[in-house]
């Protein structure tokens, strides 16, 4: 990114309009070079989101199947090309593409057929899934808050036909809890891979938990730190770069994956947000198979989980482990 050609009317018309979090009557993609400055700067931001959510997945050991990808309000296309990027050339057969701005659209097909000149790329003519009749993988990516009741029932139907769906969002509270309640609508129908360890209901869905949501933290690449351009990027924006907080929802048909060669198992547990690090202890919100539980982790017992913790870097999925009594509910 060259931060000396970036046009910040355009860029600041745009992050207004993403921060009211409201329904858009209408397409922002107004030109070529409205969505070329987005795809510079917040595109890219969206795709190390992406990028930590396919490391995740790398990491259960699940591979794609090999269906046509369905990237709905595709935007620049940034979701449909960390794909294609991140696995193997010509694992993906095609690549469809919809958003209710035809420039849009074609800037989204230019830049898939830049990465690969070979693959199949098709433009939509509608935002309803009734005459796609294909098996598809479904790629949402930070569009639910913008679209009306109407629009949403529409993406619900391209949900309820997928053969399994991608979807990030950002990491606000009102969009962790409605992909919270989307997915327990979905659990006893699909095998739920990320970002749950466990096949039961959400945790966060229990009386109790309403202060809370399911929300995780990206890391940008190294490179980000060390470049003046990003930095006075962060600094004109008015944004952290260390500050990636997403929410995201992975799952499959059941008869496409066998369950029992990704699923993490009952001692697996997820770190929801950040861990808060005192002198004597890490408390952390750690959600598994029991539920959803506040925890404090002492120092002592644990000096490297604390040490990681106040490093940030500590891992999202982790195993308490043998010594996991040592895990105590914190006191009042």
């Amino acid at each position: 990114m060259n931060f000396e050609s970036l046009h910040w009317t355009t860029l600041d018309s745009l992050r207004t309009r993403f921060l009211t979090g409201q329904p858009q009557s209408r397409p922002y993609w107004d030109s070529t070079e409205t969505l070329e400055q987005y795809d510079k700067t917040f595109a890219e931001r969206i795709g190390w989101k992406w990028d930590a959510v396919l490391k995740e997945l790398d990491a259960r050991e699940w591979l794609p199947p090999r269906l046509p990808l369905v990237d709905w309000g595709c935007g620049t296309g940034i979701a449909a090309r960390r794909l294609i990027q991140h696995y193997p050339k010509g694992h993906f057969p095609a690549v469809h593409v919809w958003d209710h701005s035809p420039l849009a659209m074609a800037y989204a097909t230019a830049q898939l057929q830049r990465l690969d000149s070979n693959l199949q790329i098709h433009r939509l003519p509608s935002p309803e899934p009734a005459s796609f009749a294909s098996s598809y993988l479904l790629l949402i990516s930070h569009v639910w808050n913008e679209l009306e009741p109407s629009h949403q029932s529409v993406l619900n139907s391209w949900m309820e036909q997928a053969a399994g769906l991608l979807w990030i969002e950002p990491g606000t509270y009102e969009l962790g809890r409605q992909l919270q309640a989307i997915r327990d609508r979905f659990h006893l129908e699909r095998h739920i891979l990320a970002p749950c360890t466990h096949a039961a209901g959400c945790g966060l869905q229990t009386a109790g938990q309403e202060s809370h949501w399911c929300h995780h933290f990206a890391d940008p690449p190294a490179h980000v730190f060390q470049s003046r351009d990003w930095a006075q990027f962060a600094r004109r924006a008015g944004i952290d770069l260390r500050a990636l907080p997403y929410t995201f929802l992975v799952w499959v048909r059941r008869e496409l994956t066998d369950i029992s060669s990704i699923s993490l198992g009952g001692e697996w547990e997820r770190i929801l947000g950040r861990p808060r690090v005192f002198k004597p202890y890490v408390r952390l919100l750690s959600c598994g198979a029991c539920g959803v539980r506040e925890l404090d982790v002492p120092k002592r017992t644990h000096p490297n989980f604390w040490k990681s913790c106040k490093k940030g870097n500590v891992a999202a999925l982790y195993q308490p482990g043998q010594d996991q009594s040592d895990f105590r509910a914190p006191g009042p």
